[in-house]
């Protein structure tokens, strides 16, 4: 247990910070999981500036890594470019 008072807040601060990072992480599986899932071309082109969007914006307050936003957005253009 930390003795400190202000590690003791660092502590609760990491704590709140984490669970935010986590919020916004798994609301951006749950958007490239959406757009992978849909089968229809018009809706996910549709729906990719928003996931580009989210992504972007996950880069920017560095809950991601800005690769790993590059290769979701790479990888989910191809799939888009791959339905019929």
């Amino acid at each position: 247990m930390a003795n400190h008072k202000s590690s003791i807040k660092r502590i609760r601060q990491d704590k709140k910070k984490a669970l935010h990072n986590k919020y916004y992480a798994k609301t951006m599986r749950n958007a490239v999981r959406k757009l992978r899932a849909t089968s229809d071309k018009a809706e996910a082109v549709k729906l990719y500036p928003s996931v580009q969007k989210l992504l972007d914006k996950l880069v920017k307050t560095n809950i991601i890594h800005k690769n790993k936003a590059a290769n979701l957005k790479s990888g989910v253009a191809l799939y888009i470019n791959k339905l019929a």
